[in-house]
């Protein structure tokens, strides 16, 4: 699988050093869904803050993806679902952090979810 960046520089604002504008995947074997991600431990419980619940979200993504045989070098798009607006620069810290170094295109929208407690809910792509 071939990864190529496409981050114009002219006519349209910058991106900054977190996410790019597009990824490009050519020849993938293999693409993996993943459904909206939730901040929940193993019985089911949300974590007690947004702090909690993004270590829990990309603990569960890890999980997911080792499943599929697959780690977050993998994941080619975030989207992240936050409860507030106020949510948006912890969930950002928390998926440089989780990427390690992996920078894909990314969106973030702000949303009521189905359970006051569910903070941030995050959907992932992943190719290998």
């Amino acid at each position: 699988m071939k990864r190529i960046t496409h981050n114009p520089v002219d006519g349209i604002y910058a991106a900054t050093p977190d996410y790019v504008h597009a990824l490009e995947i050519s020849r993938p074997e293999r693409i993996v869904y993943l459904s909206g991600t939730m901040g929940l431990d193993a019985t089911g419980a949300a974590g007690r803050n947004v702090a909690e619940q993004l270590e829990l979200v990309w603990a569960n993504i890890r999980t997911i993806l080792a499943s599929a045989g697959m780690t977050v070098a993998n994941i080619v798009r975030v989207t992240s679902y936050l409860r507030d607006a106020a949510f948006a620069t912890e969930n950002q810290n928390a998926r440089v952090a989780a990427l390690q170094g992996n920078i894909v295109p990314t969106t973030a929208i702000v949303v009521q979810t189905l359970s006051a407690e569910w903070l941030v809910e995050l959907e992932i792509i992943a190719a290998a």
